[in-house]
């Protein structure tokens, strides 16, 4: 009785965005085997499977690939693919490999199974450490390519089959492995396996994912991203994150340049009020970047909008667990070159808290910045407390635009950190963050019994004076 289990991989469109084909002809272009047509309707054709995905009509061509194989030396090819691979194996995401890892941790082996001549993926399948390749195989005499396939061209129901012979040649349970596909053409494949994913699925295979209850997964972007035509909520709702647009205030920005335009980076901000993730919006809008964000469990939990939040790359953090799940989440999306978004205080501080000119802060972003080596980017938050106060339940709406309140979002250089001590840079963080704030941010206040009232939530019925002594973001664990 089989046992093992496997986790099942397309190529194309799926462990890498694009089509692999083009690499393979341009490296046996240069070995000197066939020549590439500089025609523009290969350009049109590679667009079209870009966000289209296959046909059909567009395999034809591929059945047809032995034929073009004929005489070729099997060493020359192997030559030719072992370079392709290379260049290939950079074009794998960071959230792939670590899926590879996770398969790997669970014991299961790894295959690479695509349409693909076998003699050009075998290479990459060996780069990226995988334990079986199954592709359409070609037929070799005497050191050279005869121009004929040996067995079926792996495409469609053809894969499947090809899957499950090699599955039972290995002991391998279909039923308990897993596999990864973009077509709708392979979905006798996600369906022959008791884990089918759809990997940025075409059209069809997106409807029969919703249908079948199998998870869609991008592996360029972390788990559980919403992806609308190969692009995310952010970027759609990216056009209209400007000022122009917004009735509640006026904005002032400074130091945008010091977002890297690509690449892991921590950005923390001061947390004054629920406005402030506005500001942080339209500051990562500027910036042209995806942001992944760390929030308080209770928000993922609301209706609709816990949806919205694990859909663009929120994380939920449940503060009363300790649970170091977030922060791994949030350290495997730095290390997936991911830029993250979140606030060291944890919360709006209350009471006589929200005037300390000393900023208190959780360990969080220093323990990531640690854990990666990702730069920590402060910025300043001032004025969206006159938008959007914790004693409000919506923000305030101002038709005159003279009316708006001003709000400051100023961002600083790295953070300078040690990163072998998380209160020190903990210390540090929270130190850039105010010098980034207006000098009445730094002088000691005492504030009216409104002001004070404006810093508790709606319906309030604490103990304020309680709040005098409160310190967001107490760590009482040590690192």
């Amino acid at each position: 009785m089989a046992s093992r289990a496997a986790a099942i991989f397309d190529l194309d469109r799926t462990l890498i965005a694009t089509s692999s084909a083009p690499v393979y002809q341009r490296h046996l272009s240069e070995a000197g085997l066939g020549s590439l047509p500089d025609l523009p309707i290969a350009d049109a054709y590679m667009r079209f499977y870009e966000r289209f995905g296959e046909s059909w009509v567009m395999m034809q061509p591929a059945r047809l690939g032995s034929r073009t194989a004929k005489d070729w030396p099997v060493a020359t090819v192997a030559t030719a693919a072992a370079a392709a691979a290379v260049e290939l194996e950079a074009l794998v995401p960071p959230y792939a490999r670590q899926l590879f890892d996770e398969h790997r941790a669970a014991g299961r082996l790894l295959v690479l199974a695509t349409t693909s001549p076998e003699p050009w993926v075998a290479p990459l399948a060996e780069r990226l450490g995988f334990d079986a390749v199954v592709a359409t195989k070609w037929t070799a005499r005497d050191g050279v390519y005869t121009g004929e396939t040996d067995g079926a061209f792996v495409w469609g129901r053809a894969k499947a089959d090809a899957v499950a012979a090699w599955a039972e040649d290995n002991g391998v349970a279909l039923r308990k492995s897993y596999a990864y596909s973009d077509s709708y053409f392979d979905s006798p494949l996600l369906d022959s396996v008791g884990h089918g994913v759809a990997v940025n699925p075409d059209l069809r295979l997106q409807g029969l994912a919703l249908l079948k209850g199998w998870p869609v997964r991008h592996f360029d972007s972390m788990d559980g991203i919403l992806k609308i035509a190969g692009m995310e909520l952010q970027e759609f709702s990216r056009p209209f994150l400007r000022e122009e647009f917004q009735l509640s205030a006026r904005f002032e920005f400074d130091g945008l340049e010091n977002i890297p335009a690509d690449g892991p980076a921590i950005v923390v901000f001061n947390h004054r009020s629920y406005f402030d993730s506005a500001a942080i919006g339209l500051l990562v809008g500027k910036a042209g970047r995806n942001v992944r964000s760390l929030g308080k469990k209770e928000v993922f939990a609301m209706p609709l909008v816990g949806g919205l939040m694990r859909a663009i790359g929120g994380i939920p953090v449940d503060r009363g667990t300790g649970s170091d799940e977030p922060l791994q989440k949030a350290a495997d999306a730095l290390g997936s070159g991911e830029l993250l978004m979140m606030a060291p205080q944890g919360t709006i501080p209350r009471g006589p808290a929200f005037f300390e000119p000393e900023l208190k802060g959780r360990w969080g972003a220093a323990r990531l910045a640690a854990m990666t080596q990702a730069p920590v980017i402060p910025v300043g938050l001032w004025g969206t407390e006159h938008v959007w106060p914790r004693s409000s339940r919506l923000p305030k709406v101002f038709l005159n635009p003279g009316d708006r309140p001003l709000v400051s979002v100023r961002v600083g250089p790295a953070v300078d950190l040690g990163r072998d001590d998380p209160d020190t840079d903990t210390k540090a963080i929270m130190s850039a963050l105010v010098d980034l704030l207006p000098p009445e941010a730094r002088e000691q206040k005492v504030p009216t019994a409104e002001e004070l009232a404006r810093t508790y939530p709606a319906g309030y019925s604490g103990d304020p004076e309680a709040e005098s002594d409160r310190r967001p973001g107490t760590d009482t664990r040590k690192a």
